[in-house]
């Protein structure tokens, strides 16, 4: 990590002095490490790559010290941990760029990522005018040509074979307001086929926390980790994947002498900083933390008091538990019993505990149940709703938990609300549409009211026979914004699916994958996007908190920004006067402002309603006052007072009601109207003759001193507060409810006075509950282990099989059917190793845009896979030889270089994921647009990840497959 001591700004005269850059504009890699606080000692091994200069400012020089200098902050594009990047602009050019030295989340900091973001802009790598691919070629067209045919050929698939035969791929890296336009557009447009990047990384996490205690997110921050007494990181890897976030992680360590124990296939960079590392076999979670649990139990270490009060169905975990002695979770993790009781005691004893998570426990056939299970563990310890505890869950993308709160998602509306009548009349009330009219943009109201089709599984919706597609035809076409084609699994397949669409559209700053991976040579269309440091817009870490950016200099070449893209479409389609009846727009562009409090007014569920750009834009303007442990700012303070940084959601009530935002989740300890709040109560009041609310347990300050229901108006009436609303939210209500008013609840009541009153009154809006450890609506009501499909120990697959088949999202799952298969056929003989996948610090996501960063692709120019010493040798491969690394489906393989390591144990290999360029043995990069390929490029492990999908989420599993390496 790059770190300033000092905490006074340091401005761009000073920088310039210290590190002058040479009067042709130039700056030579050296200049830019020592700026980076690399070692020059370390030029050697990172090996030569040719390098242009930066392009001239066509504005003209840097103006004079003092004079003409504009400073403007972001948010880092390339993980969720929202690191500020200060941006010094003269003239319209992006001349100097400092990391946010009063940032409580970065404090100075940054990777090498967020280093080198400003070239991100300056690049001549970016698609730099929409382009058609005819005969093999690459044309320029217009903006407005391009716009023209896609519109109509939409229309056209439209009326031949239904809205649903068009797929809108959105983007983590979208702002929270291009991410909520973009499903919106789908609404309009009329189909649920509307999803990002979550898919594939964070699905399983949001169904699997969302089921267990009512919200799908992180329940505390990375600053709070600092105040952990233990540390569990099981399935992450922070120093590598978030690498800002580890100051905090670390100073909770050093500071608290926090234990830190790391659970995971492989030897991390997070894993040598641990006081325990524990390896385990890819794909046993569950075993893993039952097999805690069941010392937990059996020494009496639970916290009995918190499951009393706030937990419900714990004696059936229990049950499940006693299933799982330590012979046998030996027998599947191959974890010993003395280190697994060693942790499970200091997990227990030792607290606050917080568990962090990412992609390691989400992507597998079970990973919702992972994530359940991980939730369970924090429940039986009473690790959730205080300070240093809870679950942490570090997501990838910047802004890949804000897209999925903002509705792209194939299973709801925005801010979870899902997709019943109810949900799509609420954002009708807010959208101003009538519902009927919402309801003709759709086949049918049974494909309105039902989930889409999931991003892993888009090209199997085109390639399988219609009467397999739960849908009136089979998907058609695609239109992408900002989403890789390399990071879904089972790639082999992709090339046919891309091959098979009648159109393809790809709007990004860069051409990505989509563009190259297949052999058709027309029907594709290219429309250059802007960065995120080319538009103005809000973003949502990991913790929860927004954050927004400023735009920092105006698109480059022909590139536009995914706000008036979407409306030039929506126009050409026919519906922008409605999708954009309270959205300002000026000569085509549209207000990012207006989108948010658009937001506001309809998001009471999730609590995105309080936060409103004067109070973001207010945040970012005076992050020096708010403490980096607490994230709170002094109550006296005129300008942010009172409030936690980026207003974390949920922020309860109206931008006017001043709600701080939440720090931590479910923390009764502070009054709701501060920060605190209770599990939400959104599975009823009773069950099987038990009560489902929280039993003695309610939020400091609270008048009623004990569990209660979710609000609605006719709660209020029983508790005699419903005199508290005001004539004007009475009316607001009236109108809603019509004869139903009793109904109208705190999260469709548009005029905030149900949150306003309970707050005042002390009480959660959404009910005071016990968390569930039985999910009874998944398919697992209690988390259980099941073996990959394609798993190492087809011994275990008879007494821990896959689910059955079944027909989920629309297209038909048959992992049950390709696990026995694979079984029968004895697959794993021929490929005995386990392939795991994960990130590197110097690329991000499918790495279009960072493997294009003349930086960062010095760094790393090859792609690899790690190998055990002892797999290696008895294949007679040699460090940094190339190699053949087959996988176990499509005949799949790729050619990549031998890292020789024992990071990874025997019989398990590691591939990165961000590589992409070539296939199969075959560069690619003849195919790009001219002067538009990536500097790097590689193989992508997605050409081997294979068949398996998550029932609840359609999550994918890449983290454990079969492979064989042998030398190229």
């Amino acid at each position: 990590m790059l770190i300033k001591k000092a905490h006074h700004p340091v401005h761009r005269g000073a920088l310039a002095a210290a590190l002058p850059v040479p009067a042709n504009g130039t700056l030579d890699r050296r200049s830019f490490l020592r700026r980076s606080g690399l070692a020059a000692g370390t030029l050697a091994a990172l090996g030569a790559l040719p390098l242009n200069a930066v392009r001239k400012a066509e504005a003209g020089p840097p103006p004079p010290p003092g004079a003409g200098l504009t400073i403007r902050k972001n948010v880092c594009t390339h993980c969720s941990v929202g690191c500020t990047v200060i941006a010094e602009v003269a003239n319209g050019v992006w001349t100097g760029q400092e990391p946010g030295w009063d940032s409580p989340i970065n404090r100075g900091s940054h990777c090498c990522k967020g280093a080198a973001v400003r070239d991100d802009v300056l690049t001549e790598r970016r698609l730099r005018y929409p382009m058609k691919l005819v005969n093999g070629q690459w044309y320029r067209i217009s903006w407005g040509q391009a716009i023209d045919e896609i519109g109509d050929k939409l229309m056209a698939i439209r009326e031949k074979s239904g809205p649903d035969s068009v797929y809108w791929l959105g983007s983590a890296k979208f702002t929270n307001e291009a991410a909520y336009l973009n499903r919106k557009f789908a609404a309009f447009w009329g189909t649920n086929n509307s999803d990002h990047q979550a898919r594939i990384c964070h699905s399983t996490t949001v169904a699997g926390v969302a089921n267990t205690w009512g919200y799908g997110a992180m329940t505390n921050s990375y600053n709070d980790i600092r105040n952990a007494r233990t540390i569990m990181v099981m399935g992450g890897n922070p120093g590598e994947a978030h690498p800002v976030s580890l100051q905090h992680i670390l100073e909770g360590k050093e500071l608290n002498r926090a234990n830190m124990i790391v659970i995971d296939p492989r030897m991390t960079r997070t894993a040598a900083h641990a006081t325990e590392y524990v390896r385990v076999r890819p794909g046993t979670h569950i075993p893993t933390i039952y097999g805690m649990l069941w010392h937990i139990f059996k020494n009496g270490w639970e916290d009995k008091e918190f499951i009393r009060q706030r937990v419900y169905g714990m004696d059936e975990i229990r049950k499940a538990v006693d299933k799982w002695p330590p012979d046998e979770v030996e027998r599947v993790t191959g974890l010993p019993e003395a280190q697994v009781k060693r942790i499970a005691e200091i997990f227990a004893k030792q607290r606050p505990a917080t568990l962090i998570w990412a992609m390691g426990q989400t992507q597998f056939t079970v990973g919702t149940a992972n994530v359940r299970a991980s939730c369970i563990l924090l429940l039986a310890t009473g690790n959730v709703g205080v300070n240093g505890a809870g679950a942490n869950i570090f997501r990838g993308h910047t802004n890949v938990q804000g897209a999925t709160d903002l509705g792209l998602d194939v299973t709801t509306l925005p801010l979870y609300y899902g997709l019943t009548e109810d949900a799509w009349k609420h954002w009708c009330r807010v959208w101003e549409v009538d519902y009927n009219w919402m309801l003709s943009r759709f086949a049918n109201k049974t494909l309105m009211e039902a989930p889409g089709v999931t991003s892993t599984r888009w090209f199997d919706a085109t390639l399988l026979p219609k009467n397999q597609i739960t849908q009136p035809d089979t998907m058609k076409a695609m239109f992408v914004m900002g989403h890789g084609a390399n990071t879904i699994a089972r790639m082999p397949e992709s090339v046919k699916g891309i091959e098979k669409l009648d159109l393809l559209v790809v709007c990004d700053p860069y051409p990505t994958t989509w563009s190259v991976l297949s052999e058709r040579k027309d029907g594709i269309y290219l429309l250059p996007a802007c960065t995120s440091f080319e538009m103005d817009g809000s973003r949502t870490a990991s913790n929860r908190s927004l954050q927004w950016g400023e735009q920092i200099v105006k698109p480059i070449f022909e590139c536009k920004n995914d706000y008036d893209t979407m409306y030039m479409l929506a126009r050409k389609l026919g519906f922008a006067e409605q999708m954009f009846k309270n959205i300002k727009v000026v000569d085509g562009a549209v207000s990012a402002e207006d989108i948010l409090r658009e937001i506001n007014r309809g998001g009471w569920s999730t609590g995105y309603c309080g936060q409103s750009p004067e109070r973001l834009k207010a945040h970012m303007h005076n992050q020096s006052k708010f403490d980096v442990v607490t994230l709170r700012a002094p109550k006296d303070d005129p300008d942010v007072g009172g409030d936690v940084y980026g207003l974390p959601w949920p922020c309860w009530g109206t931008p006017e009601f001043k709600h701080p935002g939440s720090p931590v989740l479910y923390n009764t300890n502070l009054p709701v109207k501060e920060g605190g709040g209770a599990f939400r109560a959104r599975f009823g009041v009773e069950r099987n003759g038990e009560s489902l609310l929280a039993d003695g347990s309610y939020s400091a300050g609270s008048e009623i001193k004990d569990g209660y229901p979710e609000f609605t108006v006719g709660v209020l009436k029983k508790l005699g507060w419903d005199k508290d609303l005001t004539p004007a939210e009475l009316a607001v209500i009236q109108k809603i409810g019509g004869n139903n008013v009793d109904a109208v609840s705190w999260s469709t009541d548009l005029s905030g006075g149900i949150q306003r009153v309970s707050i005042e009154h002390g009480c959660a809006p959404c009910g005071n509950g016990k968390a569930r450890t039985i999910a009874w609506n998944l398919p697992d009501a209690i988390p259980t282990h099941r073996e990959p499909i394609y798993t190492p120990r087809p011994d275990l697959v008879a007494k821990y099989p896959t689910l059955p088949d079944a027909q989920q999202f629309r297209v038909p799952n048959i992992g049950f059917t390709v696990q026995k298969t694979a079984v029968d056929k004895g697959v794993v003989k021929q490929f005995p190793l386990i392939l795991t996948s994960g990130r590197l610090v110097e690329y991000e996501g499918g790495g279009e845009e960072t493997r294009s960063n003349k930086w960062l692709a010095e760094l790393k120019q090859d792609m690899y896979v790690e190998i055990n010493p002892a797999d290696a040798a008895a294949r007679g491969i040699t460090n940094n030889s190339w190699v053949w690394v087959t996988g176990a489906e499509y005949g799949s393989k790729t050619r990549v270089k031998a890292l020789i390591t024992e990071r990874v144990g025997k019989g398990v290999a590691w591939m990165p994921f961000h590589f992409a360029g070539w296939f199969q043995g075959v560069d690619q990069r003849s195919k790009y647009p001219k002067g538009a390929d990536p500097i790097v490029l590689g193989e992508s492990v997605n050409t081997l990840t294979t068949y398996g999908f998550d029932p609840v989420t359609g999550m994918q599993e890449p983290k454990a497959t079969l492979c064989q390496i042998r030398a190229a």
